[in-house]
Order: structure tokens, then C-alpha cells, then sequence
């Protein structure tokens, strides 16, 4: 499990760097998106990886990769969202928008410390398609619950389906890591 937290710390650290780079170049744009949206944006993506994954042919030239790794930012992004609510601006100060990045980046890793122990890393032994339609259903039940006004009965809320789609990503962006030649 020690090689996991590692690996998922680099995954982690190279999606906060493209995050930071974006943060610069556009600000916080997205914190005028309202939840659904960036539920939405995440299934764009989950949906762009099950395509690729599922056709020869590709027309645009961005890998799986940084599909994963758009999901991860997507997430954190949408756990950022959930606690600060949506903006009409975004002038945000980019340090605390990197610390709320930090912070869920933390507690995601601390969640899949937990269940990593308890599943016994299972996911080692999961193909990469299986994992991207986890991410898939989560996405759907998310758009379940934003559209029974986030209200559940029996099931976890939003937060806990961002954290697992974040989880997901990051397992895949590791399995990529894990052969070289195929890593971007």
C-alpha cells in the first residue's frame, strides 16, 4: 500500500500542476458553474474515455490520460463548488482556491487509504475500462441525485460520489503510470 500512496501522490501533484497553470491562465472561471454543470463537464469526459476505449477511430488528439486527469480536477473543482456555492464572478484568490485543492486532494487520499485497506488494493486487478465505467455510474447517480434536488433516501450524497469518481481516475491515471510507453 506504501507504493500506492506514493503513486497516487505524484498522480495528485501532476493534476494540482496543470490545475495551478489553468488557475493562471483563466482564473477561477468555473466557480460561476453550477453543480450540474460540472457534473455534466465529468460526463463529457467519462463518456470521451468509453468511446476511445471502445473505437479505433479517434478524431481529436487528447489520450485517455488527460481525460483522467480533467476528471480529477472536475471533481475537486465540484467538492470546491459544493462547500463555497457557485459564483457570479470569479475573482478568487488563487492561493485559497489551491489550498480548498489541497484539501480535498487530502481528504481523497486519506479515503482511499481507508478503503484501499479494506478492499486490498482490488482495483490492481481491474482493468482500466471497468474502472472508467464505475466513474461512469457515479456520474449518472450524481445526475440522479442533482436532479432529485440532492435528497436521498438510503444512498451518499454528492460529495461522497465526486470523491470515488476522483478516487477512479486517479487508480486509472496509476494503471497508465505503471507502463511507460503507453503514459503521456
Amino acid at each position: 500500500m506504501q507504493q500506492t500512496t506514493e503513486q497516487y501522490s505524484r498522480i495528485i501533484s501532476e493534476c494540482r500542476d496543470l490545475f495551478s497553470k489553468k488557475l493562471q491562465d483563466y482564473g477561477a472561471a468555473w466557480r460561476v458553474l453550477r453543480p450540474s454543470s460540472i457534473t455534466d463537464q465529468i460526463f463529457i469526459k467519462v463518456s470521451r474515455i468509453r468511446t476511445l476505449q471502445m473505437t479505433e477511430l479517434q478524431m481529436i488528439d487528447e489520450s485517455e490520460e488527460s481525460e483522467f486527469i480533467a476528471i480529477v480536477n472536475y471533481s475537486i473543482i465540484a467538492l470546491i463548488q459544493l462547500e463555497k456555492g457557485f459564483a457570479d464572478q470569479f475573482n478568487e484568490n488563487a492561493d485559497e482556491i489551491l489550498k480548498l485543492y489541497d484539501r480535498f486532494a487530502a481528504e481523497a487520499q486519506q479515503l482511499m487509504e481507508k478503503k484501499n485497506h479494506d478492499y486490498g488494493e482490488a482495483w490492481r486487478e481491474m482493468r482500466i475500462s471497468s474502472i472508467t465505467d464505475l466513474i461512469y455510474q457515479k456520474v449518472l447517480r450524481t445526475k440522479q441525485i442533482e436532479d432529485n434536488a440532492g435528497k436521498t433516501i438510503v444512498s451518499e450524497g454528492l460529495d461522497a460520489n465526486y470523491f470515488d469518481m476522483l478516487n477512479y481516475a486517479v487508480f486509472c491515471l496509476i494503471k497508465f503510470s505503471e507502463k511507460p510507453a503507453d503514459f503521456n
